[in-house]
């Protein structure tokens, strides 16, 4: 029997990622300008990797943002696209394409060479057991590589949002999603079976004239609120206003912009294979330590002799 890795916590409401998805689709070019610098940035890092990738998989793909950039660097054979969105999907051009959900991927074992996901993995209740799935895709030796938004994320938005509904209604309610946070990155990579597993991260900072354009950039691309237990019914105008006060004066510049940071965590990881680098066993060093540091070795307990 395989081993699975899956948690029972559902904090999204995937029918609503889907639907938001579906909803950006028609317009997302005059809205992608973020998933592509960003794209851009772990197209860099693949181009540092010494091989070529005949087969990969664009997992979330978002109407092909990340496989264009892929292609123009030569690196990548037949790239197969896939959404949970079938409008974006859909909107794929010149390339195969699929509607699938990263948490049941539909693909068979020892599929691909590269597995690669833009902006996506954020969205997925259960990341471990995502991982695990994504690992099996791969052929031995295939890379895994991924930028998804962490933990600081929208921290200007999501805290004058709190503070406005805090003021105004007495109460707070989740409306900015949680995101990942880069302690755990690395864990849930070696937990889910990758070998060579690195994450680290990046932070962006986009500026706006007001708080309002942010949120129509976010429902352009997206990345509007799908939590569970998020308000059905629509914010009021007061907690609106006192939100986008409280986000201008406590953040806005000289010329009354207003930043916006938004932190990418980068996921990297192997299937396991027989020829990758391993670590060296417990007490098979050839080396003495003490030689290497130009010191003298002693005993736990004992002490340096006199000069």
């Amino acid at each position: 029997m395989r081993e699975t890795v899956s948690s029972d916590v559902s904090v999204f409401d995937r029918r609503i990622v889907q639907m938001h998805r579906d909803r950006a689709a028609r317009k997302f070019g005059e809205y992608d300008f973020l998933m592509r610098e960003i794209g851009d940035r772990l197209a860099d890092r693949l181009a540092d990797v010494a091989r070529d990738f005949p087969l990969a998989l664009d997992l979330g793909c978002r109407k092909g943002v990340l496989g264009t950039l892929l292609a123009s660097r030569g690196k990548v054979g037949t790239m197969i696209h896939a959404d949970l969105s079938p409008a974006m999907a859909k909107a794929v051009s010149n390339a195969p394409a699929v509607a699938a959900d990263e948490e049941v991927l539909p693909f068979q074992e020892s599929r691909f060479d590269l597995v690669a996901s833009l902006l996506s993995l954020h969205w997925v209740n259960d990341l471990p057991g995502a991982l695990v799935q994504i690992n099996r895709t791969l052929k031995p030796d295939g890379l895994f590589v991924a930028a998804m938004f962490g933990g600081e994320t929208l921290r200007e938005l999501r805290q004058s949002l709190m503070d406005a509904e805090m003021e105004t209604d007495g109460g707070v309610s989740p409306r900015v999603s949680p995101f990942a946070d880069l302690r755990d990155a690395a864990g849930l990579l070696q937990r889910a079976g990758f070998a060579l597993p690195v994450a680290d991260s990046d932070t962006l900072t986009v500026t706006y004239s007001d708080p309002f354009a942010l949120m129509r950039d976010l429902r352009g691309m997206g990345e509007t609120n799908a939590v569970h237990h998020r308000r059905k019914t629509p914010t009021r105008r007061a907690t609106l206003m006192r939100a986008a006060q409280l986000y201008h004066d406590r953040h806005a510049d000289t010329d009354g912009r207003i930043p916006a940071t938004f932190q990418v965590l980068y996921l990297t990881g192997w299937r396991p294979h027989e020829t990758q680098q391993q670590p060296l066993r417990p007490g098979s060093a050839t080396g003495r330590l003490a030689d290497a540091l130009g010191t003298e070795e002693r005993g736990a307990g004992e002490k340096a002799k006199p000069k």
